[in-house]
């Protein structure tokens, strides 16, 4: 089986090391795999194909920002990416992010209808099948259920600076997925795979299915912490956790903020990840973001509760990381975020009820994480596990190829 991932990174982010990681199981296992890439680093070319050029994708978002319309340029660069297929000639294509301003949807999608190869939709995000969003339950708009136009989040993902084009760009994507043959759909949570059975881009799937992202469990493991704990001068206190990236009001720092400064002495925050110009509370440690998933794991198993304070997540994959190293979680009752809370694994708050987050915050840490710990990891084991959830990758690119067309 010859398998053709397209997303917009490689090796970088989550999601590039996502489909570097489904590339080698699927090697592994004796099939054939390429990732094709807009940026990040190459590693092997006989197992890469590198889309358009930095110069292409600056463009492309100049004309998406100028025209509101997203994934309608890189005409040639999308060309040379089909010309390669020609000669590659996969069995599978997954498609992963596309929204880059390095792929012409509508030449991709076409092509893969024209030539019925058996294509795999995985959701990262939202914006397969709306118009434009990438997210949209915190602005409460579903417009994508059946028509877009008059965009309320026209300035955000990849924003327009003066036509609303959504709705056509909604009629398109139904045209262009509703002609593929065969079509499934993974969403990386169960909530997203339900949103997905309801959008009409997916009309025309054959396969709905839930496929969890995984982590590496091994890695991601309770670890001994009482240096650290003395370097951040952590001894004797109760320590709240907060990771991401990059942190601003969509991943909840404003929430964040308001929380640590009704903590106690005994009580201390621990922000990791990127923050910006924001001055901190006395009762906040702010550590800068890391790539170091050994670093990571000594703050997972350092803390005594993770919080979770972002309200749109399709997956959340700090909430995992932070189970399997045995740490217990409270998040939002929103998207994602509670379906990652096994039982006994954490709490679930009121959405947006900063009061209630941190009363659940609080009961967990009077009870004391050695309640929690094995529960959290068991259930990280089960459900994040990376053989595990590869293997259901392999076996849905075996079965959607076996579709009749």
């Amino acid at each position: 089986m010859k398998v053709l991932q397209i997303n917009a990174v490689n090796k970088i982010a989550s999601t590039g090391r996502n489909a570097s990681e489904i590339g080698d199981y699927l090697l592994s296992k004796g099939h054939s795999s390429v990732i094709a890439y807009s940026a990040g680093p190459s590693v092997n070319k006989e197992k890469e194909y590198h889309i358009g050029s930095k110069l292409d994708a600056k463009l492309h978002g100049l004309l998406s920002r100028l025209s509101g319309k997203q994934g309608y340029f890189s005409r040639g660069a999308t060309k040379k990416l089909l010309a390669f297929m020609d000669e590659y000639l996969p069995d599978v294509v997954v498609l992963n992010n596309l929204h880059g301003n390095y792929i012409n949807l509508s030449l991709l999608l076409g092509y893969l209808a024209k030539k019925d190869i058996a294509t795999i939709a995985v959701l990262h995000d939202c914006w397969f099948y709306t118009g434009k969003c990438c997210h949209y339950t915190v602005q409460g708009c579903y417009k994508w259920k059946e028509n877009c136009g008059a965009c309320p989040q026209l300035k955000k993902y990849n924003k327009s600076w003066f036509f609303d084009r959504t709705e056509k760009m909604l009629a398109d994507k139904k045209k262009l997925f509703g002609a593929i043959p065969r079509l499934a759909v993974v969403g990386v949570s169960d909530w997203i795979t339900e949103e997905a059975r309801k959008a009409p881009v997916f009309s025309n799937a054959k396969i709905f299915k839930r496929i969890y992202n995984w982590i590496d469990t091994e890695t991601f493991a309770p670890r001994n912490t009482d240096a650290l704990r003395e370097k951040l001068g952590l001894d004797g206190k109760k320590v709240i956790l907060a990771v991401a990236s990059g942190w601003n009001k969509e991943k909840g720092i404003n929430t964040l903020l308001e929380m640590a400064n009704k903590l106690t002495d005994d009580e201390k925050l621990l922000i990791v990840g990127n923050i910006g110009k924001i001055t901190l509370p006395e009762s906040v440690i702010h550590i800068p973001a890391t790539n170091s998933v050994s670093e990571l794991a000594e703050y997972y198993s350092l803390a005594d509760v993770f919080v979770q304070p972002s309200l749109e997540e399709t997956f959340g994959k700090v909430s995992a990381e932070a189970l399997s190293c045995g740490t217990p979680i409270v998040c939002f009752n929103s998207t994602a975020n509670p379906e990652l809370i096994g039982e006994g694994c954490g709490a679930v708050a009121e959405v947006g009820n900063i009061d209630d987050m941190l009363s659940k915050i609080f009961g967990i840490l009077s009870q004391g994480k050695e309640k929690y710990s094995e529960k959290c990891r068991n259930f990280a084991r089960y459900s994040f596990e990376k053989q595990k959830n590869l293997e259901e990758y392999e076996r849905l690119c075996l079965e959607v190829l076996k579709l009749n067309s």
